[in-house]
């Protein structure tokens, strides 16, 4: 969230019997926020969003929600009892409505892709040899998981909650028709030790561990993907992984229809419960070094179409690496398990591993051939992977993208200030936004509620009162800087209170929500609140943006989460900070590369009014 988590090192390796069930019971349960505190602060987040008439009807709607022994009181009442009944209150419901009832494709609209730092190589054997780097660095982060060592992560001096570590390897999504579900073989009584490898759209299932249970060295992993390299060789074959591209209704369909077939059904199981993917893809057309990076990130979210990597995914699986024999490498993971922070844990960790020489002599012990999965296409399936190329194609000419490095300063300078980086970007972003749209918009930030057991997220609400003063005054000629700057300040501090809030469980977003889905639930007619514009306008996010911070110069990139919005993700460094800005073509609008600049414009610019302005007592 705010601050990179810091990591606090376990004493011993060896496994504690249920050390992590009783650090996960020691976390207090995500509290149910009191329902006049966020009556108030939603209307407080519409007032610079909609207009004054809109603004009083809604304030007369919430006032009748809120008279005693009325809805409001009554679905609140549920809302407590459940939060008393479960472990976490939110978690299933969020699981469910952000992730599994949502029927867009996965690609774009949900998954988020990493872009990692270009490697050097350029041939198949610099390509092989990261990438059993890569694979047995994943093992030994495994291998804490699995031992129960895994190093507790603090925030603001609070423990987390670790749960999501725990469901992001040997995970994966299963489409349904209606709603999909995630099936995890963690916790089976023989846990998968296998993953799986995608070469020109053929899988292989790897076995990464001996018979004694030790994973393969980095060698032995090396040897493996040689063979798996020279049998798939043939570049003609369907890309059977496109299906899971497709919208979510579609693609349960064709799942149904594709695993009638015994040995098809086999193989889409094996992929299912491999610990991860890793996806070896041919080379992208050539970019120039400043436009790299940006097809780096369309590489890493959706392959580039069907004729290039598209099809050399499972976009279900919870974790696929992504390494390209042209030296891009990266990754893209299904969203539903966790958010974020975990995933660059886990990369910070395998990038520091891959940097250490490899000591371990490898045993002279003939390997197995890796398992090539077959498929059985029937002319049905064939068309249903006809329709998904095509729709991929026109998600990715839609995709609208720019990963950009800021490179005049990082956290450094905003520290300087003594102002929270985050906040300080965000109100960047604002000035951005507003700059090129001549309005401010509802944004959306993600904060980590990991404070309480089973907590995913809830919303920063990036775009407040104070920020909107902030942005009208900064390129008014009228105004003062001493003026400017004092507004800045309050804008940042009230985002930085925000955020506080948030990770404490007092955000307004989730709260809402469990009140909309309490009257679902209870059968009742919906509050009059959930069917008002303000709603609609409030959960509209033209902004979508979060701070997902890392050690390793990486950075983090989504689709928007409307037609005529952007995703903005950002990785502060100290002296830099990455971007990555998407929005949608086929939105006249929104232009990634002009937000781009108009954000690298308004960093420039409020560090020059800083810079300017004589230190006021404020």
């Amino acid at each position: 969230m705010v601050k990179p988590s810091c990591l606090v090192k376990p004493v011993s390796v060896t496994r504690i019997a249920g050390r992590y069930l009783a650090h996960q019971e020691g976390l207090p349960k995500l509290p149910v926020p009191p329902l006049q505190q966020t009556c108030e602060r939603y209307l407080a987040a519409l007032t610079p969003i909609v207009d004054p008439e809109e603004l009083n009807h809604t304030r007369k709607l919430l006032e009748e929600f809120q008279k005693p022994g009325g809805v409001g009181e009554r679905l609140q009442k549920g809302l407590e009892q459940r939060g008393k009944k479960m472990e976490n209150w939110l978690s299933d419901w969020w699981l469910q409505t952000a992730y599994l009832d949502y029927r867009m494709p996965v690609v774009v609209h949900s998954s988020p892709g990493v872009v990692l730092p270009r490697m050097e190589f350029s041939d198949r054997q610099g390509q092989m040899r990261y990438a059993a780097k890569l694979i047995a660095g994943v093992l030994d982060f495994k291998s804490m998981i699995d031992n129960e060592t895994l190093p507790v992560e603090y925030l603001g001096g609070k423990p987390l909650c670790m749960n999501q570590y725990y469901q992001v390897l040997s995970s994966c999504r299963i489409p349904g028709t209606k709603r999909d579900t995630v099936v995890n073989y963690t916790l089976d009584k023989r846990p998968p030790t296998h993953i799986t490898v995608v070469h020109n759209f053929q899988f292989f299932v790897l076995d990464v561990y001996n018979s004694d249970g030790t994973p393969l060295t980095v060698d032995q992993i090396y040897i493996q993907l040689e063979k798996i390299w020279n049998s798939s060789l043939q570049t003609n074959k369907e890309p059977i992984g496109i299906l899971t591209s497709n919208h979510r209704n579609s693609w349960g369909k064709a799942y149904d229809n594709l695993i009638k077939d015994k040995t098809n059904q086999e193989s889409v199981r094996a992929i299912q419960k491999s610990i991860f993917t890793v996806c070896l893809d041919a080379p992208m057309p050539h970019a120039s070094d400043d436009m790299y990076r940006t097809r780096a990130g369309v590489q890493m979210l959706h392959g580039g179409g069907s004729r290039w990597n598209s099809g050399n995914r499972w976009f279900d699986k919870t974790l696929q690496f992504i390494i390209g024999e042209d030296g891009t490498c990266g990754l893209i993971y299904e969203h539903a398990p966790a958010e974020g922070p975990p995933i660059v844990s886990l990369i910070d960790h395998v990038v520091e591993y891959m940097k250490k020489s490899e000591m371990v002599r490898t045993p002279m012990v003939p390997l197995r051939m890796p398992q090539k999965l077959h498929f059985n296409i029937t002319p049905e399936i064939k068309m249903d992977i006809e329709e998904a190329k095509q729709n991929m194609n026109i998600m990715v000419h839609d995709l609208d993208m720019k990963v950009s490095v800021f490179s005049h300063f990082g956290k450094d300078f905003p520290k300087s200030q003594k102002m929270s980086p985050d906040a300080f970007i965000q109100m960047a972003l604002q000035l951005a936004y507003y700059r090129i749209h001549k309005r401010c918009c509802p944004t959306y930030e993600s904060a980590s509620l990991r404070m309480f057991r089973l907590g995913r997220t809830d919303t920063i609400r990036s775009m407040s009162i104070d920020s909107d003063k902030f942005v009208k005054a900064m390129d008014d000629p009228a105004k003062h800087n001493i003026e400017k700057v004092a507004l800045l300040d309050k804008a940042v501090k009230a985002h930085r209170a925000y955020a506080d809030m948030a990770i404490r469980g007092q955000a307004i977003d989730r709260h809402l929500l469990g009140l909309k889905l309490q009257a679902i639930e209870d059968l009742a007619a919906l509050p009059e609140i959930f069917m008002d514009t303000s709603y609609a306008v409030a959960l509209h996010f033209n902004l979508s943006t979060s701070q997902v911070p890392a050690k390793t110069n990486c950075v983090m990139c989504f689709g928007p989460v409307v037609s005529d919005g952007y995703g903005v993700c950002y990785n502060p460094m100290d002296t830099h900070i990455n971007f990555a800005v998407s929005a949608f073509n086929s939105c006249q609008d929104t232009n990634a590369a002009r937000l781009a600049q108009a954000l690298e414009d308004a960093l420039l610019d409020i560090k020059t009014l800083l810079e300017q302005t004589p230190k006021a007592k404020l």
